[in-house]
This record gives C-alpha cells, structure tokens and sequence, in this order.
C-alpha cells in the first residue's frame, strides 16, 4: 500500500506544528510531537473531537494531553467512551503527570465504561497525598523491617520504596530526602568519599561550583545581579540621556535632580490597589531607592466623579505598609492653574481646538481605531475662536460633553493615539481639593506628561498597555517646549484565578460574595494584608520574578509557595490542634506538672523560646487517635505508645471513652511512661495542657481556612459571565481549636516589635529635609495604622500559617507592656490561614 502523506512528506508536519501550538504547548513540543505520524495523527483527532484549542489549557495539561496521544497510539484497546474519560480527568486536572497517564491508560486497557471512578483515581494516583511525618514513619519502618544495614543499602532502599503500593505516588525527591534524613538518624552521618588524586593534566579545567542554596534559589547568589541592574531595569537610561528638543531643558532638569533618578507612583485614587500595583510599587519606590534618588506617591485626582476620601488613605498606608516612604505625596491638582495655562498656550500654538462633537461623533472620525481617522469639523477653527470657547467652558457656559478641548496632533499617524485626543472636558462635580474651582478637569493624557515635566521625573515607568501612549506622551511635551521625561513600559502583573477589575470586585461586594474589598479570598493589597501576607513576601515574589516587557500572569500556587518560604524561617512555631481530642493521664496526680522548655523556631533561636505546662490532662489532635490500629500507622491508639513532642515521656492509651449517641470518641485515657524503660516512640504528636492558672489552653473561637475564589484559572471565561465561576466552598470556618498559652506574650511581643519599627521609620523620613507631603489636607498615616492584628503571625505546628484577624477582640493587646497578657471578658478569637504547609494535602489545613 502506498505510504500516507504523514508517512512520506517531510512537511506534514510542519502544518501540524501550528495547530499543536494551538493547545498550548511550545514550539519546541510542537515540533516534537509531529515527529511520530501516528501519535500525531491521534492527537490531532483528540483536539478536534474535544475541542482543545478552545479549552484555554495551560504547557503542562498540553504536555499530559500530548502524552495520552502518544499512549493510545500504542493500543487498540481503548475505546472512544474511556479516551473521553482519560481527557476529562486532565481537564479536571485528575491526571497531572505523564506517569499518571501511562497508569491511566493501562487501566482503560483493562477495564470499560462505565469506569469506577475510586478506583481508577487510587491505581492512578489522583489525589495522592502524604504528610512528612507519614513518609518519615514510612521509611523507617521500611528499614526496621528489611535489616537495611547502613549507608551502603541506601540506593536500593530508595528504589524499594518508590516500588512499593504504599509510596508509588509520592514525590521522587521527597522520599529520597526522607531516606536520607532516616539513615542518618540510625546509622549516623554518612562519612564523606575519599577524594579522587588529581589528574595534574586536568586541574586547569576545574570550575567553581554554585552552592546548594545559590542553586536553589539564584536571586540569593553573590554572582547574581539585583532586579535593578539587570535585564529590563539594567538596560534604562541615565539620568540626562533622555533626548530633549533643546539643550536647555535637559541641563534644567539636571541641575533641579542633581543627576539622580527620580521615579513617580502615580494611582488614581478610585479603588484599593491589587497585587498588581505591588509591582508597579515595587518597580518605581525600589529603581529609585537602589540608585540612590527619590519616588513621589503621586494621586492622579483628575476625575472627581469616581475619587473617594477613602481610596487617598489607604493607598497612602499600603505603600507605607509596603515597606516604602514616599520622597514627597503630591497631586495632578497641584498643578491644575498651571496645567490650564499650558492649555491656554498650547490654543495659541495652534496644538489644540475646542470641539462640540458628540461623543458617538467623535469615536466615528476616529475611525473606532479600526480605519483611518477623519478631521473634526471643528478642528480649522481659528485660534481665538477656540480660545473664546474655551474660556466659556471654564466659565461653566456648557454642561458636560458638550465642549472638550482636543490637541491637534497628526491624523495622518498610524498610532490612535495620535488622533486629537481630548485634553479637557466639562464636569459637573465638586473636588475633594479644590471644591468648585473648576468646570473643566484635564485629562490623563494630557496631564500625566506634563506634571512627569512639573516634577522633573527621570523614568516614567508604567505598565505596557501604554507603549501607544509614549508618542503622544512625547508629542505633547515638544508641543509646549517644556522637559521631556522618557516613559518606558515593563510587563504587568496578574495571578490566576483572580479578579482585579474594581467593577467585578465591586458586585462581588455589593452582592455578598465577599465580605468587603478586604475579605482575605481577594488580591487586593488590604485583603492580603488581613489575611496575614507579609509585605516582605510580596516584595519577594514580585523581586524573583523579574521585571521585563513581558506580561507575568502566574499561578497562584506559585505566590503561596513564596510565602511558604518567607514564612519558613520567621513564623514562630506554636502547639495547635484544630479537632481537640480530651487525653487524661491516669498514673499522676491531679496537680501534676512539669513546665516545659520549648523553643519558638528550631533553626531560628532569635525568635526565643517560652514554657508551657505539661498536666494530667491533655488535648490532643482528633487525627491522631485511631481505635483500629494498622502496621503502617504509628499514632495513638488503644495499647499503643506516641511521643509528645518536648513532653518529658511518651503516653500509652490504656482505655477510651465513646459518645453513646454517635459513637465517637470523647475522651482517651493513657499512661505516662516515666518508669524504668520507657519505650521508644515511633512517632511524635502536638498537644496542649488544661492548666486554669497559666490560661491554657487558648481556645480558638473561628480558625477560617480560604479556599480558592473561583474554581477556574479564567474566572472571565466563565458564561454567562465571571460570578458562574465562583467556588461556593471558599471558606471553611473551624471553631472550637487550641494553642499553646505561649500565643498570648507572643501575640503581644510581634505587636511592639511591629510598632517600634513602624515608629522608627516614621520618625527616619521626618529627619529628611522637604521630605513628606506638601499638602495639609493629605491623610497622615501613623504607625499605628502600619500595626493592625495580622502582624500576630505564627506557624501552627504542623497546621498551617495562621494570623489574627480583624475581626478578633482581644483585650491584651491594648494593656501596658508590663501587664501579663491573657484572656479578658469580651474576647473573640479568629485566626485566618495565611498558607498551607508543605505537606498541606496530608494533615495540614
């Protein structure tokens, strides 16, 4: 038979390239999967038939698609009902590996629709998850029980374990950490390998080697450059070489910034800012920082129709609680006398018409930005024609939209935004500033470069959506023979799975899907705030992924991983069990207690350490009790022992007791094993001690554990629109948790630390001379704005990232220092997840 064209035509592919990119994957994946004719003749059936090229898949659910093509080009044993199945598993994200796959597809090998679905899930490893405390038990039992011998057995017993049922699925790296971890708790430190003579020929080429820490983590290595020297920053101007149309100019602006970078923040004050703005901050207060110059915070209030009071305020503290002072907090309407008489020059240059068009009228003779623009018939109007009409619109002669100022730029350009853009317009409302001074109000095209020009600024820098905007930015500012600033454009920043839009937060609001633009399952900045981000961490994850032209919409998992990491080695550690379990140790007393010394971070002695009482009864987690035992399970159950973590002895369960309704256990009655020999424990549980007089334990009133807000990475692509999209199981709400007593001098000492430095700070910016703002009316920020609750963060043990919440009330933290913190009449405990740990998707919340 005669070959097919994908067998015989070395082109074929090349026309399936395009279309396998259409899914998602890369050139290079593209080109690799139309290689093998027949995978690529099923992949592109499994595009068409399932519609992918519409399905908005991210590389890697594209890379697991590609995988399940070249899996069923392998058999014929898989019918249309069970692809079908296999496709919707990666588009639910069941099937998240090409391991996953290959099991996937042996399965449907064997088993038809209609198909178990908890068992395909168990052979397949969906939902697979492990705790490090459940893969470390798993590990040394596995050596207990096979006479591993030392460090020699090591490889096989890594490979041993990933064969087996019960690791199958866990992740490569982890076991073999936890293998490692073990092996040095039995047998010791691995003694190093001799080092190799060296061969003298080959000594030359030997290179240095980055560390484990530099490889890990680049922004870290001493070889690396800072985010402000390198690629989109590095490549910048310096002050000065920003071209001028005179000479002048450039040597006015110079001797005004004596050389220096000046940067600009310039929001407009009609919502919160979201963690976009973050970069944007991040961007313009750190370029200018680094380079040793200043960044005005400066409000573009140029339409009093959508400014609120509120809007200025918390701007003004989130860059302050960023972690930034502003050189000096300015407004457009600082500039509106002079910005009216540059208008006035600009009717005299003969730059700019007053225009009666409709608004429909105008957006015609623009062409819609689609075909070329037609001129105004007002734009021929002689000069003191328009400078008449214009003062009548100052005058307030014309009601909205009936006359605007428009520039007379260059219809003949390619770029719209070369098209005689309005520069005035009639508003009927007051301003927060300058009340009823003014009918007419500039807009932000004309207005941005101009006061860029008023404040001397060096780099404008701004998001990309304005690269069309630089040409008129430039025109304007040549019009008018003022200085120049050069505006240059990074890559916003977006998370998926997030709205930022103020109007679609703004019905989330209003129809209570939220409880306010600061509910913590929202990105905005105060929302993160609540929920416990450090600022720190925001600035991290913004810092390690640069700063380019390129648009960075990036997982949310990737975000909450940096805050893991930056939370790792500061959060203090605290005992905590969310279902608390009665433990009631029968062998000792009824006054029974030891305090126990315990540190609040075990790599981290900076952040000290407390006492807290151990008692004859005891809460433990509900998790760690079983009344069935198994093998592979090494918590506390009936005739079993179980370490306390930096309890003195481990307990044995002698006995329980059970609900006689439900049947649930209620209470656990155990023994110290603090005579002769106590066994040794195969795994360690968290506690907390009843102890009336020391306050413990601190009883939790709500623990809120955030759950996505939307179930998609594309809440827009969502129909009928993005509200369809929302996870109606977004916020779980625990009540009825403990920690340790050690939270109440803890939660105290992070307000005070949090308060002095915020102070100091405040008081560091008012030493620098025509530092600050130069207007009275501007909201001042105290430092005890910078310091809500949230700052009380910590590390549940073994939990999650937890901080106060706004809505708690808490007594103590509004005494002296020198009185002892604890429970007062009328408190009201909330915590809110920060973040989940590592192992998360085992005990973790």
């Amino acid at each position: 038979m005669a070959p097919t064209k994908s067998e015989s035509d070395p082109t074929a592919s090349d026309t399936s390239i395009p279309f396998f990119k259409s899914i998602g994957l890369s050139q290079a994946k593209a080109a690799e999967a139309a290689k093998n004719a027949k995978s690529a003749n099923v992949l592109r059936n499994l595009i068409v038939s399932y519609d992918l090229a519409e399905a908005r898949l991210d590389e890697k659910q594209a890379t697991v698609i590609t995988a399940l093509a070249g899996q069923l080009a392998k058999t014929e044993s898989v019918e249309p009902d069970e692809q079908a199945f296999a496709v919707r598993a990666i588009l639910q994200g069941k099937l998240k590996s090409v391991d996953q796959v290959n099991a996937a597809v042996k399965y449907l090998e064997k088993f038809k629709a209609p198909i178990n679905e908890l068992e395909f899930d168990t052979e397949c490893g969906v939902g697979f998850s492990i705790t490090s405390g459940e893969l470390h038990d798993a590990v040394t039992s596995y050596i207990r029980e096979n006479s591993v011998a030392g460090w020699s057995n090591l490889g096989s017993v890594i490979s041993g374990l990933k064969a087996s049922s019960a690791l199958r699925w866990a992740n490569p790296l982890e076991v073999k950490n936890a293998v490692e971890k073990a092996f040095t708790e039995t047998f010791g430190t691995k003694e190093a390998a001799k080092p190799k003579a060296k061969d003298p020929k080959k000594e030359k080429a030997a290179q240095p080697t980055a560390t484990a820490s530099e490889a890990a983590a680049g922004s870290s290595s001493s070889n690396r450059k800072p985010v402000f020297e390198e690629g989109f920053l590095g490549a910048l101007h310096k002050p000065g070489e920003n071209p001028q149309i005179r000479p002048e100019l450039r040597e006015q602006h110079l001797r005004a910034t004596d050389g220096q970078v000046w940067t600009r923040f310039p929001p407009e004050p009609n919502g919160y800012l979201h963690i976009g703005h973050s970069k944007a901050i991040f961007v313009n207060f750190g370029y200018a920082a680094h380079h040793g110059g200043k960044c005005y915070l400066r409000f573009d209030d140029t339409n009093p129709e959508k400014e609120e009071a509120r809007y200025f305020q918390s701007i003004i503290e989130v860059v302050r609680w960023l972690g930034f002072e502003p050189w000096k907090i300015t407004y457009s309407s600082d500039y509106f006398d002079q910005l009216y008489d540059l208008a006035i020059e600009l009717i005299k240059r003969d730059k700019a018409y007053v225009c009666h068009c409709t608004q429909e009228q105008i957006k015609a003779d623009r062409g819609e930005k689609i075909s070329a623009p037609k001129a105004c018939v007002h734009r021929s109007r002689p000069i003191q024609e328009s400078l008449d009409e214009f003062k009548k619109m100052t005058g307030g002669y014309y009601r909205p939209k009936e006359a605007n100022l428009r520039m007379k730029m260059d219809l003949t350009d390619g770029n719209p935004q070369m098209w005689d853009l309005t520069a005035y317009r009639v508003l009927d409302a007051s301003h927060h500033r300058t009340l009823d001074k003014w009918k007419i109000y500039p807009t932000y095209d004309y207005t941005h470069c101009l006061v860029d020009s008023f404040e001397n600024i060096s780099h404008s820098l701004c998001t990309t959506e304005f690269i069309a905007s630089r040409q008129s930015y430039e025109w304007l500012c040549d019009a008018l023979d003022v200085y120049k600033p050069r505006q240059s454009e990074f890559g916003r920043l977006s998370l998926q799975g997030t709205i930022n839009s103020k109007r679609k937060i703004l019905q989330l609001v209003d129809e209570g899907y939220v409880s306010g633009w600061d509910d913590p399952r929202l990105y905005t900045l105060i929302a993160l705030r609540r929920r416990g981000v450090p600022p720190g961490a925001i600035l991290s994850f913004v810092s390690t992924l640069g700063v380019s032209t390129a648009a960075s919409n990036i997982q949310i998992a990737r975000f909450e991983q940096t805050v893991r990491q930056y939370l790792e080695g500061s959060a203090p550690r605290l005992f905590m069990v969310m279902r608390p379990l009665k433990v009631i140790i029968e062998n000792v007393p009824d006054d029974y207690l030891v305090m126990v010394d315990k540190s609040f971070h075990p790599k981290n002695p900076q952040l000290g350490s407390s006492q807290i009482p151990f008692t004859r009864t005891i809460y433990i987690d509900a998790d760690d009790f079983r009344l069935e035992d198994s093998k592979d399970y090494f918590r506390l159950a009936p005739g079993k022992s179980v370490g306390l973590f930096q309890a003195p002895y481990p307990i044995t369960c002698t006995s329980y007791k059970t609900d006689s309704a439900s049947g649930e256990v209620t209470e656990v009655f155990c023994r110290l094993e603090d005579s002769g020999t106590p066994p040794k424990p195969k795994a360690y549980i968290q506690w907390v001690a009843e102890h009336a007089s020391s306050g413990s334990p601190v009883c939790i009133d709500e623990t809120r554990i955030f759950h996505p807000l939307f179930k998609s990475d594309n809440p827009l692509a969502a129909t009928p629109d993005f509200k369809a999209d929302i996870n109606p199981n977004s916020m779980e709400v625990v009540k009825g948790a403990m920690v340790e007593v050690s939270f109440w001098p803890l939660a105290k000492r992070c307000i005070a630390d949090a308060l002095e430095e915020a102070r100091a700070r405040s008081a560091k910016i008012k030493a620098i001379p025509d530092a600050g703002s130069r207007d009275a009316h501007t909201p001042e920020i105290t430092p005890e704005q910078l310091v809500g609750k949230e700052c009380v963060r910590f590390q549940g043990l073994r939990v999650a990232y937890l901080a106060v919440d706004s809505d708690s009330r808490l007594g103590a933290l509004d005494e002296p220092s020198d009185v002892t913190p604890g429970i007062r009449q009328g408190d009201y405990l909330v915590l809110n997840r920060i973040a989940s740990l590592k192992e998360d998707a085992g005990k973790g919340i």
